[in-house]
């Protein structure tokens, strides 16, 4: 404690002389236990007095079960665990327990959360294992949602077949509940899903003016028809995601005409399920009218393929921004990609081969003018070559991660010297990654 004059009073408000009382009481509260104070501090407040207000801000970063379990305290924090704002975004997890690592929704919770407060939800997800019986149990919630109005739903599945495995009179109908009680629905993923045209036009025809995301990947009963149905009514549509199968030139020339939609995103996976699969080739026209249409718009291709199917693909410019190899890729593929990629702001080859990549990656720096991330997995560059890529690329390259095992030393650098020579240019510190971060 501060010590003042006698008379004159401390900074914390009592004097020495003329309160020897509080002193002694103060020492006295120093030297009690620790778990004495927290239990008298502890005494005085009354926790079911909380605000409202507060309990939902807590509430919002509990567990769901943990949530359940703290509604059951008083009767204030059971109010708090029913109030609307509280069930506007909710995850549905279903698994069966044997065969998963996922955490379940508990059957009792789903029952109240249906009973009380389908009206409410409005930004659902259902996360589903490989199971049958999963993703039947979340059709089986699907059809029940009569009182809702979605604004946002997403089917993710963890690994397949899960809803493809289920009837698809079973999906279709409880997913045209939701396409049929939500007036606004803005985004909608439903990869690996038996959803097919008529459902399609069903989603359109009660949702046309909201909706702005639509991603389904792999879905096998939908048709370009069906895509043209959804490009020709949603006039709002800014996100699409697709398979390969799915796109043509004519919905590119659709999706490219003034009366439709303005795309900012348009995801293609190019997937392939069977070694030696036939590709379709795509007009660089009908490109060509995607770009004067939107000509700031995202093109994402995510490449699954074997080395000897990308024969259809980078012959000619294509307007692709973000393009990622899952798979081995050649140093022809990659040569090509910098030849006739101009617009590429983000690369990720996971691996190539044993052939470093240094004219390819040289070629990319220096046609590929707006790259801005790279990302290089089981693939070979010598160090010369990679300090003279960052050179030529400078402080644009906002993101390098570049696997140590990728840098194959040389007469001018080692591996202890690049990561100077590569942070000089970067203008920032970097080093090689331990493990790769995309």
């Amino acid at each position: 404690m501060k010590r003042v004059k006698g008379g004159e009073e401390g900074s914390n408000g009592c004097c020495s002389k003329s309160s020897p009382e509080a002193c002694k009481k103060v020492r006295k509260e120093l030297s009690e236990a620790p778990e004495a104070v927290l239990a008298r501090d502890a005494s005085e407040y009354d926790w079911s007095r909380l605000p409202q207000e507060l309990l939902l801000h807590i509430f919002q970063y509990l567990p769901l079960l943990d949530r359940a379990y703290a509604s059951q305290v008083c009767r204030g924090w059971n109010q708090a665990f029913h109030m609307p704002e509280l069930w506007r975004c909710f995850e549905f997890e279903l698994n069966q327990p044997a065969s998963s690592y996922l955490k379940a929704t508990h059957p009792d919770l789903i029952k109240q959360i249906i009973k009380r407060h389908s009206n409410h939800l409005q930004y659902v997800s259902f996360k589903v294992d490989s199971s049958t019986e999963s993703a039947e149990a979340a059709c089986d919630i699907l059809s029940q949602l009569v009182n809702c109005s979605l604004k946002t739903l997403g089917l993710i599945s963890t690994a397949r077949p899960s809803f493809m495995e289920v009837p698809k009179s079973h999906f279709i109908s409880a997913l045209t509940v939701v396409f049929v009680n939500s007036k606004s629905l803005s985004s909608l993923k439903i990869d690996d899903t038996p959803v097919d045209d008529p459902s399609l036009k069903v989603l359109v025809a009660n949702n046309s003016d909201t909706l702005k995301l639509l991603k389904m990947s792999s879905c096998p009963h939908v048709s370009p028809a069906g895509i043209l149905c959804v490009a020709d009514q949603c006039h709002g549509l800014r996100e699409l995601a697709l398979n390969y199968h799915l796109l043509s030139d004519e919905l590119l020339l659709a999706l490219s005409s003034e009366k439709h939609v303005h795309l900012e995103h348009l995801r293609i996976d190019v997937v392939s399920e069977n070694p030696g699969q036939h590709f379709h080739t795509i007009k660089k026209s009908s490109w060509d009218a995607m770009v004067r249409h939107s000509p700031k718009f995202n093109l994402v291709m995510y490449f699954f393929l074997y080395e000897d199917e990308f024969g259809p693909f980078f012959n000619e410019e294509i307007p692709v921004t973000h393009l990622y190899f899952g798979r081995s890729v050649s140093k022809e593929v990659l040569g090509r990609v910098g030849l006739h990629c101009p617009r590429l702001v983000e690369l990720v080859v996971c691996a190539n081969g044993l052939r470093p990549l240094d004219e390819e990656l040289i070629r990319i720096a220096k046609h590929c003018t707006q790259l801005s991330a790279i990302g290089l997995g089981e693939c070979e560059v010598s160090c010369s070559a990679f300090v003279e890529f960052v050179k030529m690329c400078g402080r644009r390259l906002s993101q390098l991660s570049i696997m140590e095992e990728v840098l194959i030393p040389d007469h001018k650098y080692s591996l202890d010297e690049i990561h100077w020579e590569v942070s000089k240019h970067l203008g920032r510190v970097w080093f090689p990654d331990m493990m790769p971060t995309w």
